[in-house]
């Protein structure tokens, strides 16, 4: 039997490193396109892009950029693949503020490049596409829990650029027949999350409080309110939406809301120890309530966590919740990590990396 061809854009990333996994042990040939960058980047796939039974045989990368169509448009054709996912995006809201333009381009010009592409080559290969859009788009919606059918606020760069991509990906489908899918993914989370996001931000730094190798997490809003479920779980959904018989577009969410505050809390609980807290708004902070592991380098009523208003967004959402009714009746979807799963696994990896880190220290000395 034939194996199927996908591209990933994006593959570094947390997402693409978990769907590339998954396409791999479905013995997909995969595809992945990566941006230049004087650094080296590929962390996340380096155990993949490492093993030689795959690489060059069953996985392969390349140098491509969405800004660049000519880069994109010769990677497609090359490849002609069964489908494409496309997962790069500048996907931070914060910098989204700071760097509209940018965001723009790739986020909402990028998604419309590749499906220029897919149009012209319609002729010649039928190839899927999906897109990966975000709980974003819906900003301040007034519905409580966001379905398919939510209307659409975005409140920052980052979510208008993605929703022109979600209404470009609809209109392609819709006036050309193609085959294109929008996820629209409520915050998912992992072990390879970026640092610059507030989930890995918050694990990776009170961690390595903990260990004595920092003295302060600096937050901004504890009040949002977000639904987050496991990166890897979404990267299933993904594959799943692409074997439909038609396209159609869902929303992934565990239909579970926790905020920044509570997630903090958990993550101390699962380290060792009991945040308390005090004061408000921007003077507010947190301290080390109760220690229960003992060899915690923490002190009680130690301050370690303040609220800084440069981390606060110039629009933010306070609040978000999905529905995944839809994906659940039509795809079987149904969340199998909850959120103490998910930090319990964040937990474990920084603390291993904190406790590494005290150990060259020690050896050092």
């Amino acid at each position: 039997m034939k194996k199927k061809i996908a591209i990933i854009t994006g593959i570094t990333g947390q997402d693409g490193s978990y769907l590339a996994e998954l396409l791999l042990e479905k013995n997909y040939i995969v595809h992945g396109i990566r941006r230049r960058s004087s650094s080296i980047n590929t962390s996340r796939i380096d155990h993949l892009h490492n093993n030689k039974k795959i690489l060059g045989k069953r996985l392969f990368l390349h140098y491509g950029d969405l800004l660049d169509s000519l880069s994109i448009e010769k990677i497609i054709k090359n490849i002609l693949p069964d489908e494409i996912y496309n997962l790069a995006a500048q996907s931070h809201v914060k910098i989204s503020f700071d760097m509209p333009e940018y965001t723009s381009n790739v986020n909402s010009l990028g998604t419309l490049r590749i499906l220029e592409i897919i149009k012209n080559l319609s002729k010649k290969k039928k190839i899927k596409f999906y897109q990966a859009s975000t709980s974003e788009i819906f900003g301040d919606s007034k519905f409580k829990r966001k379905d398919e059918n939510a209307p659409l606020f975005p409140k920052s760069p980052y979510a208008t650029s993605k929703l022109f991509s979600y209404w470009i990906t609809k209109n392609y489908r819709d006036s050309y027949g193609l085959y294109c899918a929008n996820g629209i993914l409520f915050n998912h989370e992992s072990p390879r999350r970026g640092l610059n996001f507030v989930t890995k931000k918050v694990t990776y730094i009170l961690s390595r409080i903990s260990r004595g190798l920092e003295k302060k997490l600096e937050i901004g809003n504890l009040n949002a309110k977000r639904d987050w479920g496991h990166a890897k779980e979404y990267c299933e959904m993904m594959w799943k939406m692409m074997q439909l018989k038609n396209p159609e577009d869902f929303v992934i969410a565990t239909e579970k809301q926790y905020s920044v505050r509570k997630f903090i809390e958990l993550v101390c609980q699962e380290i060792g120890f009991k945040i308390g807290w005090k004061n408000k708004n921007i003077r507010e902070f947190g301290y080390v309530d109760k220690i229960y592991n003992k060899s915690l380098k923490l002190k009680k009523d130690q301050k370690i966590i303040f609220v800084n208003k440069r981390f606060f967004r110039p629009n933010d959402v306070e609040d978000l919740l999905g529905s995944s009714k839809k994906a659940r009746k039509k795809i079987n979807w149904k969340p199998k990590q909850n959120i103490k799963k998910i930090i319990s696994d964040m937990v474990k990896e920084d603390i291993i990396d904190a406790d590494y880190e005290v150990l060259k220290k020690n050896y050092s000395k």
